[in-house]
C-alpha cells in the first residue's frame, strides 16, 4: 500500500493468457490517461506479442508474473531464478524491455523467494484490492464488480484486476472517471509514493 495520506491509487493488471479484453482495455486506459502495470507470463508474450508492444508503446509498465505462473515458495532456488530470468531475458530480447517489478503468482511467496528476486534487481508489488474477477464462471456480476472496486479505494491502494475478465472490461471507464471524481490521482508504480 501506498501513501494513506496522499490520493494516489496505483493499478495494475495479472495477464496469464488473452482472453479478448485487453485491446478494449488499452483503449479505455489511453482515453482516460492513465498508466497501469501489466504483470504477464510467458505465455502471455507468446501468444499477444502486438498487445505487449501496445502497453510498452503505450507508456504501461510490464511487470514479471514468472514463466509458468507456479507458486515461488514450492519451487527451488534454482527454478525461482529460471521462472523470473527466462521471462526477463524474453521480454528483453523481444522488446528491449528491462522489467524491474514482479508480482508473485497467486501472490505466493516467502522471505526465502522475495530474497532471491530482490538479489535479481526486482521490486515485488502486491495489493491492497483483488476480487474474484479471474473466475471467468463468475462473469455478469457488472454492478458488483463496480462496487467491490469502488467501494476499496483509498489513498495508496494498489488495485489488482484480471484482464482476463469482461466485467472489468465493461466496467473500467465508469470505475476511473468515478475514481476521479472521488478526487483521486492514477499514478504508474515508477512514481509510487510510501
Amino acid at each position: 500500500m501506498g501513501n494513506s495520506e496522499k490520493k494516489y491509487v496505483y493499478l495494475t493488471f495479472d495477464e496469464g493468457y488473452e482472453a479478448g479484453y485487453t485491446p478494449r482495455i488499452l483503449q479505455v486506459l489511453k482515453e482516460n490517461e492513465v498508466n497501469a502495470t501489466f504483470f504477464i507470463t510467458a505465455h502471455y508474450v507468446n501468444t499477444s506479442e502486438e498487445l505487449v508492444k501496445e502497453m510498452i508503446s503505450n507508456g504501461h509498465i510490464i511487470g514479471n508474473h514468472t514463466v509458468n505462473h507456479k507458486s515461488m515458495p514450492d519451487l527451488t532456488d534454482e527454478l525461482v531464478k529460471t521462472e523470473v530470468m527466462d521471462l526477463h531475458t524474453k521480454v528483453y530480447e523481444k522488446f528491449g524491455y528491462e522489467m524491474k517489478y514482479i508480482r508473485p503468482p497467486k501472490g505466493e511467496f516467502s522471505e526465502r523467494t522475495i530474497n532471491i528476486t530482490n538479489g535479481l534487481g526486482y521490486t515485488t508489488v502486491m495489493w491492497s484490492f483483488a476480487y474474484d474477477d479471474w473466475d471467468e464462471n463468475k462473469q455478469g456480476r457488472e454492478s458488483y464488480a463496480k462496487k467491490k472496486i469502488l467501494d476499496n479505494v483509498h489513498p495508496g491502494a494498489v488495485i489488482l484486476l484480471h484482464g482476463n475478465s469482461k466485467d472489468n472490461t465493461n466496467i473500467l471507464d465508469e470505475c476511473i472517471k468515478e475514481i476521479k471524481n472521488m478526487g483521486y490521482e492514477f499514478r504508474s508504480l515508477d512514481q509510487f509514493v510510501r
